[in-house]
């Protein structure tokens, strides 16, 4: 009797503890397989190693540098005092050359690169002419700098080819009322030239994400052409125009090289008042202005990229 109540009891123990014994292997191979889909994804994360170094090493370190050098004076001590140089005249008209040059540089590019895109519809995806297309846009929307400024001088700069040809053959002076090639103005059409290439590059791929069967769609319902472009196509690039439209204005904003080149020791942007700002050893009184210029600068850009992170979700939705 005494050995029967043992071995009933043995068995009541291994039915109670065998739910537990099979949850713990449970959870032990899901710890298991969880340690190896981290195993391998590590390879793929071990790739972006390099990109993330580039990013943290070039632009991420060098921005908080830049921008941390605004909040103290010479001495390394805190201060507002470089905050409220912005405040100065000069700095202001800075400001608004770098917003005027770029929001008329974004908004031509945006539109004449538009209506170049919508000339390239009839075009095969794969043909000779969107591939040329393509291929003199990427060149042409990293062409800038010493380059770009070096190939206006020459060309319609104040002793340039196209300059003293007007000149000697037509008696056409084009630096009758100043040097205009130098100044804003004159800035927009070297800014120009990589602009509306970008928004080539920018734009035709929400051109080409136009299903047919939304063309069809509306013409089936008696819809014309305008109709299609005013209340189908329209509003659905909509989005992605004046995401390319921010994307050129920040473009713009942040080119250096360029107006630098061109320009020389005038500061009309702000891009070359902080140049001045760090080769000089004091601007207005205030040794790191060019730190608070700096910050402008990023608040500026993190409005326009915020803006245009917005509308490129939304296009997103109509590309899917």
């Amino acid at each position: 009797m005494g050995k029967r109540s043992r071995i009933v009891t043995n068995i009541s123990a291994t039915t109670e503890f065998a739910p537990t014994v099979t949850a713990q292997r449970a959870e032990g191979d899901g710890h298991r397989r969880l340690l190896r889909e981290r195993w391998a994804k590590l390879p793929y994360a071990l790739g972006l190693t390099p990109f993330a170094a580039y990013v943290l090493l070039f632009l991420a370190i060098p921005t908080v540098v830049a921008v941390g050098t605004g909040f103290f004076d010479d001495s390394g001590e805190f201060t507002w005092n470089n905050l409220t140089g912005l405040a100065e005249p000069t700095i202001l008209r800075a400001f608004g050359g770098s917003l005027v040059l770029s929001g008329v540089t974004a908004l031509v590019g945006a539109v004449s690169g538009a209506i170049l895109c919508f000339a390239l519809i009839g075009s095969r995806p794969g043909g000779v002419i969107r591939s040329l297309v393509n291929s003199a846009c990427s060149v042409l929307a990293q062409f800038g700098g010493v380059m770009l400024a070096f190939a206006f001088i020459a060309t319609v700069g104040a002793q340039g080819l196209i300059t003293v040809t007007l000149r000697q053959n037509f008696s056409i002076n084009l630096y009758e009322h100043g040097a205009w090639l130098y100044t804003i103005t004159g800035l927009m059409l070297p800014y120009l030239y990589f602009q509306i290439p970008l928004m080539v590059i920018t734009f035709l791929p929400a051109l080409d994400g136009l299903k047919p069967q939304w063309f069809e769609a509306n013409a089936t319902l008696g819809g014309g052409r305008w109709t299609y472009w005013l209340r189908l196509g329209g509003p659905i690039l909509m989005p992605s125009f004046l995401g390319g439209l921010l994307l050129l204005f920040a473009n713009a904003f942040s080119s250096f090289a360029t107006a630098a080149a061109l320009v020389g020791q005038a500061n009309p942007i702000v891009a070359l008042q902080i140049r001045q700002a760090m080769v000089s050893e004091t601007v207005l009184g205030r040794a790191n202005l060019a730190g608070a210029m700096a910050l402008g600068m990023l608040v500026v850009m993190i409005i326009v990229m915020l803006g245009y992170s917005v509308l490129t979700s939304r296009t997103a939705r109509w590309q899917r």
